[in-house]
C-alpha cells in the first residue's frame, strides 16, 4: 500500500501495539510489552496434554517450562519421550522456595541459560518471591539482563508475523467506522483530503483482503447492524474521542506514567491454552472498563454473570 497520510500519534502507537504482548514486571518470567510473534513459554503440563503445540512452526521458537518436582520426581529427569530435553528446548522452572531448596539447580550443575534459541545454554530459571522470613529473600536467575530480560511470551499471546499484519490492517478499517471519526480526525489535526484519502484507502486495501465481511463483523460484535464500531461487551457505539484521550485517574493516586486510554483492543473469543485468537475477525475495540469486567472469562459468560448480579439486586427479572 503507497505511503499514506499519517494519523494522530496516540491512535497510530496504539494500533501499531496491538500486535504486542501484555506488560510484565522483573518478579515475571515473561518479557514486558514485545511483540507476540516473540519466543513462546509453554508450561510442561500444557505441552503433555496438547499434542496439536508439537508441530506449530513458532517463528521464534519455544521454551516449555517445567516444574522442578515433575521433572526430578515424576520425569526422574528424563523428558524425552515428550520430544523435549532440559538446556534445548526446556527448562527446569522454579517458583516455590520448598522446591528450591530440595531440588537446588547446584545440586545438578544446572546453570542459568544464556539464549532464547537452542540451545539455551543453561537448564533452569528461578522466578521466587520473598516471605516475611528475614532469610528468604526474592530469587530471580534467568533473563534478567538488560539485553536478555524475561524468558519469552505467554503461549496464548502467540501470533506469527502474518497475524500480526492483517489484524492491524482489520483493526483500522474498524476504527474508520466509528460514528464520529472524520470529525474527530479533522479535529486532531487531518485534513478533510488526508482523511478521505487515508480512510479510502485502508477500507479498499481491508477489503480486498477479504477483511471487510460486515456479516463476520457484526456477528462477531464488533461492529453494529449500522456499520458502527461498538464495544463488544455493552454494544454502545464508540465515539473516536476515546481513542486519544487517557483516562482520568482518581485524585491522590494520579500515576506520571498510565497510559490508559478510554478505548483498548478487545478480544471477541478470549485468549486461552490450545487456541490463538489474536486474529482477524475476533479483535475489535471496546471500553477499558468493560474489557476488565471481561477479563479472560468470555464476552457470554460475563453478560450470564452481570445478568446474575443484577437479579439478584432486584433490577431484572
Amino acid at each position: 500500500m503507497a505511503r499514506l497520510p499519517k494519523l494522530p500519534n496516540l491512535l497510530e502507537r496504539k494500533i501499531y501495539k496491538t500486535g504486542q504482548t501484555r506488560g510484565a514486571d522483573d518478579d515475571q518470567i515473561f518479557q514486558n510489552r514485545v511483540g507476540r510473534n516473540s519466543t513462546v513459554l509453554i508450561p510442561f503440563p500444557v505441552w503433555v496434554q496438547i499434542p496439536a503445540l508439537h508441530t506449530i512452526k513458532y517463528e521464534n521458537g519455544f521454551i516449555v517450562l517445567v516444574n522442578p518436582r515433575d521433572f526430578f520426581k515424576v520425569a526422574k529427569g528424563d523428558i524425552s519421550a515428550h520430544g523435549l530435553e532440559i538446556g534445548r528446548n526446556a527448562l527446569v522452572f522454579y517458583e516455590r522456595r520448598d522446591e528450591w531448596l530440595e531440588f537446588h539447580p547446584d545440586k545438578y550443575g544446572f546453570k542459568p541459560p544464556t539464549s532464547r534459541i537452542a540451545p539455551l545454554g543453561g537448564q533452569y530459571v528461578a522466578r521466587i518471591a520473598n516471605t516475611t522470613a528475614e532469610a528468604d529473600e526474592r530469587i530471580n536467575i534467568g533473563y534478567t539482563s538488560t539485553g536478555l530480560k524475561g524468558a519469552g511470551i505467554r503461549l496464548y499471546e502467540y501470533a506469527d508475523t502474518g497475524a500480526l499484519g492483517t489484524t492491524r490492517i482489520q483493526l483500522e478499517a474498524v476504527f474508520w467506522h466509528a460514528v464520529d471519526a472524520v470529525e474527530k480526525m479533522r479535529a486532531a489535526g487531518m485534513t478533510e483530503d488526508q482523511i478521505r484519502l487515508r480512510r479510502a484507502a485502508v477500507l479498499d486495501h481491508a477489503a480486498k483482503l477479504g477483511l471487510l465481511d460486515y456479516d463476520q463483523l457484526v456477528g462477531a460484535r464488533i461492529l453494529n447492524a449500522d456499520r458502527e464500531v461498538v464495544c463488544p461487551l455493552c454494544l454502545e457505539p464508540i465515539s473516536v474521542a476515546g481513542f486519544l484521550s487517557r483516562l482520568p485517574q482518581a485524585s491522590g493516586r494520579e500515576r506520571h506514567d498510565l497510559t490508559v486510554t478510554e478505548i483498548n483492543l478487545f478480544h471477541i473469543q478470549e485468549l486461552g491454552y490450545g487456541v490463538f485468537n489474536h486474529r482477524p475477525y475476533n479483535l475489535g475495540w471496546g471500553h477499558h472498563h468493560c474489557n476488565v469486567v471481561c477479563k479472560d472469562s468470555g464476552i457470554h459468560p460475563t453478560l450470564e454473570w452481570m445478568a446474575s448480579v443484577m437479579r439478584r439486586n432486584g433490577m431484572l427479572n
